[in-house]
């Protein structure tokens, strides 16, 4: 067993997040948990990460190692990115630091034969522990996740660098049980792709909250749902939880009217005349008032709803005409042009950095482009809903920020609809209304935000990443807004669910800032991508060194798997004696025949490591023909 929760509860002040969260997480579970944000899924992660039962009773192991990403992630300022990787208790990591260290001490006292035996020690620690690997591991995993510098500090790199930077580290650091809060918040579509396949091959335990439906489902095999301040656990995926969560809330609703069938048999039978009830048992009596309090406690299913709402929009919507947007030398829009449609439903995907948001900027008039011209229609009213929610005074209540907005809104089926009802359908209810917005979960403000540009009735809405810290339950209902919205809708995400869900087109912006157009979905987009690729690879076939060829060998010999089995560690070896030997050149000043024969020393060793990764290669390439 990993670990048992028993009746977890969190609440502060009056509101109540959760009560009597119990279920177990065994080896190999990837547990991901689902609700409404503001429903204590964070929370929930936090405390089992810090081990806090929160008046149940939790029980994790002693011998239990447990890694966990928070949202946001703390972090050392003045650590490099490597020494932020290898931070945490666990004995590898420690033997890392110690190793680090000697090899400081060593070669600021080359003299002390103590400090070079006590190194010696270390490396050969390391061979035993199979710790060389480890940082090579952290490097590769660092370059997937596109930090290359390895020796930046942390308080260079932004926001979302440094929550790469902590992945990494929960990824490489070995651990029985993984925590993980919303891990794809701000990774493009193919880092995404990529920690999905390094979580299903990972053999630990997973606990993961996570919006990305498509990684949700082919990651989790079990579903914790967080509802009404209640657990419920399903075996199976995203896909199978909501069809059994269904089926679960049929059943509850089929005993609720069962329930409230008996309450009225005995309510007419309690409330027959005065003289007749004198008469009636005690005990039925006593059952009354328990069957009164059950009906009354019967929780009411909180659904989201959105009402399409939208001004009329002209003929002339949005054109772009030869857009470009260069900064600091680099295209990050190059000669785009489009003409927005009425009812387009445009999806933009891209690297992270490639110009995605610059682009949103322009078409909501937000940011100028150096060069084209944009034409707006006079019927167009965009509504824009950006990465960052806007809250200029965090200490209004929720009700008077969407008041500024509209008082009412008139839907499209002829309703009017006051601030204070279209907030009780986003799950704000009355007593939430008058909370300042400083005291709402992060999730609790995107969906607050999401509201105020949605009463501004738009009839161009435009969606720069909607999917990061929106929960699942409110992507579900947007998309269904977005269905029946009388208007064009653009949106960048690296959501490939809610690609596929809304988008009709996909802009992909490439290299030098250019924009191709794909018909479909994101997986349409997909499909063709591959095929491009498969076409590249199949006319540039690479030619392979003489050397590496495999002419009609089947089997190795046993020396070859030895030699297999062993060339990691030797390559690692190999790269800690250069990483060695270049401390020693820097350290060295102006001795210059030290120099010298440090400069020798490191170019032997880099040739050393150049044909051990060759022999690698061609060993690995004999194993791959046996499978």
């Amino acid at each position: 067993m990993i670990l048992s929760a028993e009746n977890l509860s969190f609440s502060y002040g009056d509101r109540v997040l959760f009560k009597n969260i119990s279920f177990n997480v065994e080896e190999g579970d990837k547990v991901g948990v689902i609700g409404v944000n503001g429903t204590g899924k964070s929370t929930l992660l936090k405390m089992i990460a810090n081990r806090e039962n929160g008046g149940g009773k939790l029980t994790i192991p002693g011998n239990v190692v447990m890694e966990y990403l928070p949202q946001d992630p703390p972090f050392e300022p003045q650590a490099t990115v490597l020494e932020q990787i290898f931070k945490g208790d666990s004995p590898l990591m420690v033997l890392l630091r110690r190793y680090e260290t000697a090899v400081e001490e060593a070669i600021a006292h080359p003299d002390d034969t103590r400090l070079q035996k006590n190194l010696l020690d270390l490396q050969q620690e390391m061979d035993n522990k199979y710790a060389w690997q480890l940082e090579s591991e952290a490097k590769a995993v660092l370059n997937q996740l596109g930090i290359t510098n390895l020796q930046q500090k942390m308080e260079e790199l932004s926001g979302g660098q440094r929550k790469r930077v902590a992945l990494a580290g929960v990824l490489v650091r070995p651990s029985d049980l993984l925590i993980l809060d919303e891990p794809t918040n701000h990774m493009d579509n193919s880092t995404v792709a990529w920690l999905e396949q390094q979580l299903l091959k990972r053999k630990g335990a997973l606990l993961m909250v996570t919006h990305d439906r498509y990684f949700f489902d082919r990651v989790v095999n079990r579903t914790l749902e967080i509802d009404n301040g209640q657990g419920f656990l399903y075996v199976g995926n995203y896909s199978l939880f909501l069809e059994k969560r269904e089926e679960r809330r049929i059943a509850e609703a089929s005993a609720a009217q069962k329930l409230r069938n008996i309450y009225r048999r005995e309510l007419a039978w309690i409330s027959r005349g005065a003289e007749a009830r004198r008469t009636k048992k005690k005990d039925r009596v006593e059952r009354f008032a328990q069957i009164k309090e059950a009906v009354e406690n019967v929780q009411v299913e909180a659904n989201l709803e959105m009402s399409s709402v939208s001004s009329r929009l002209g003929k002339t919507t949005i054109e772009l005409n030869n857009i470009g947007m260069v900064y600091d030398g680099v295209d990050y829009i190059k000669d785009f042009s489009y003409i927005l449609l009425r009812n387009d439903r445009v999806g933009i995907v891209g690297p992270n950095g490639a110009g995605k948001s610059t682009l949103m900027d322009i078409i909501a008039g937000k940011l100028q482009p150096t060069s084209g011209t944009m034409t707006v229609g006079q019927t167009v009213k965009i509504g824009y809903f950006s990465q960052h929610s806007e809250f200029p005074d965090t200490s209004q209540k929720v009700l008077e920020y969407i008041k500024e907005v509209n008082n009412y809104i008139d839907t499209a089926d002829g309703m009017r609809i006051s601030a204070a009802q279209m907030l009780e359908r986003f799950l704000f209810p009355p007593d939430l209304q008058w909370v300042p917005v400083n005291k709402l979960s992060g999730g609790e403000k995107r969906r607050l935000y999401l509201l105020r540009v949605l009463m501004s009735a738009p009839n161009v809405l435009i969606l720069d990443e909607p999917t990061n810290d929106l929960d699942i339950p409110t992507l579900s209902v947007l998309e269904d807004y977005i269905d029946n919205f009388a208007g064009a809708v653009v949106a960048v995400s690296h959501d490939r669910y809610f690609l596929d869900r809304f988008a009709n087109k996909i802009f992909a912006l490439q290299a030098g800032g250019t924009l191709r157009q794909y018909n479909g979905g994101y997986s349409d987009y997909e499909a063709v991508m591959l095929e491009e690729q498969a076409a590249i690879v199949k006319s540039n076939k690479p030619v392979v060194k003489e050397e590496h060829k495999v002419v009609n060998k089947k089997k190795m010999t046993y020396s070859e798997r030895l030699e297999l089995q062993n060339i990691d560690q030797e390559i690692a070896r190999t790269e800690a004696e250069i990483k060695m030997l270049g401390l020693e050149i820097n350290s060295c000043g102006s001795d210059f025949v030290k120099l010298n024969d440090l400069t020798k020393k490191q170019e032997e060793a880099q040739q050393r490591l150049d044909e051990l990764v060759d022999r690698w290669a061609y060993l690995s390439e004999l194993a791959e023909q046996e499978e």
